[in-house]
């Protein structure tokens, strides 16, 4: 059950903030998953301060002090946990410290991870051994050969089910969107 279903349950919500705290959720957690994972390796750590940022904001609104921009909110509060977590040095960094203090984030940045996002949105849709085969080959760099050695198929069945895939992808977004993809 998602944190703010239990923050919900527990504080005997209003059905309309229950919703739009969810709609929030909706919209933002895999885009500040994104931003996050730019600087953290941890998944797990990521999604602990992602959840920890929701959490925050619920508890900030419960207090009567809804922020102006919870969007820029959101974004501050995993910018600032990423900090932290790099400090305590218990995070494998891909950014160093002095760097991501530097580097606020921007419009520019906010968008990137919302692409990301729905891009991931996108893969995580396709079917199970059609997913496997793009992430064989556009995340691991394997060959067709490598992908077909690999899960027992043969090589003309790992370019069809690319193409398939990379059709899905192309038909459900945006020429930006799918360039950053095949970058």
């Amino acid at each position: 059950m998602p944190i703010f279903l239990h923050l919900c349950l527990e504080n005997n919500v209003s059905p309309l903030k229950e919703t739009a705290f969810d709609n929030l959720f909706r919209l933002y957690y895999r885009p500040l998953c994104m931003y996050a994972a730019r600087y953290l390796r941890d998944a797990d750590a990521v999604e602990d301060i992602v959840q920890g940022a929701f959490v925050a904001y619920w508890e900030k609104t419960g207090s009567g002090k809804e922020p102006d921009a919870p969007k820029s909110y959101l974004y501050r509060i995993v910018h600032n946990r990423c900090i932290d977590a790099l400090r305590k040095g218990g995070q494998d960094a891909t950014i160093d410290l002095e760097h991501l203090k530097e580097d606020v984030p921007d419009e520019e940045t906010v968008d990137c991870s919302f692409i990301w996002a729905r891009l991931w949105t996108a893969i995580d849709r396709l079917p199970t051994k059609r997913r496997e085969i793009l992430l064989l080959s556009k995340r691991d760099g394997l060959s067709y050969a490598e992908i077909a050695q690999k899960m027992g198929i043969s090589e003309n069945t790992v370019h069809n089910q690319l193409a398939k895939a990379l059709q899905t992808l192309r038909d459900g977004a945006d020429q930006v969107f799918f360039k950053i993809f095949l970058w």
